[in-house]
């Protein structure tokens, strides 16, 4: 994505017009407009106020995606009691089948025995709680699969 459609899209998000902008910065419309279009660019502190008034840090401006913000905003404003109720596996299952079919083929009990001496690992040397220590063995296995694949 462009800076421009970043721009853009922060504005949006921030419920504010381009002449909006404008006024709070003490530049023109046509100003905003460039910047949003990729025709120029804001200078450094131009872009800090842009952050600032669209309440993000820099890099969550240079890099904003509506999309991925909605899904943190979302994620931010679900309660636990809303979490329990989710079924997760048929929430993902639609996006990736295999969590649906692999019971039916694999064997989990063997990885789940593995996965509870690492979780109690953790919990023992770490005094994380039984959630922490699956988010941290969560996090591990993400970061191990992400430098696979790169």
């Amino acid at each position: 994505m462009s800076l421009g459609n970043s721009l853009y899209n922060a504005r949006k998000k921030s419920g504010l017009s381009q002449e909006a902008v404008a006024e709070k910065l003490g530049i023109s419309r046509q100003t905003v407009s460039k910047w949003e279009t990729d025709e120029t660019l804001p200078d450094i502190r131009q872009a800090k106020a842009l952050a600032a008034l669209y309440k993000l840090s820099l890099d969550e401006l240079i890099e904003f995606d509506i999309g991925v913000k909605e899904i943190e905003q979302a994620i931010e404003r679900t309660s636990g009691e809303t979490e329990k109720k989710v079924d997760w596996t048929k929430v993902w299952g639609k996006k990736y089948p295999v969590l649906i079919t692999y019971p039916e083929k694999v064997d989990a009990r063997p990885y789940a025995r593995r996965l509870r001496e690492m979780l109690d690992e953790l919990k023992a040397t770490y005094g994380y709680s039984e959630v922490d220590a699956l988010l941290v063995l969560k996090d591990i296995l993400a970061k191990t699969w992400d430098r696979k694949k790169s």
